[in-house]
């Protein structure tokens, strides 16, 4: 059975793609690819990621 890829959780050096504020979310793209959010354009963009199926992931102090 092959291995489940898990992408790494998010730490203090993982910056906004906006703004580079502290990422709390990592959008994953339906095409693989990832943005990384903070809380504050996350929210922003919430409509818009969901509408486009992204998978949204929290980091552990979101």
């Amino acid at each position: 059975m092959p291995g489940t890829l898990t992408r790494p959780e998010l730490t203090a050096s993982d910056r906004c793609d906006r703004c580079g504020a502290a990422a709390k979310v990592r959008a994953v793209l339906p095409s693989g690819g990832e943005l990384l959010f903070c809380g504050h354009h996350a929210r922003a963009h919430e409509a818009k990621l969901k509408e486009l199926s992204v998978d949204m992931q929290a980091g552990e102090s979101a």
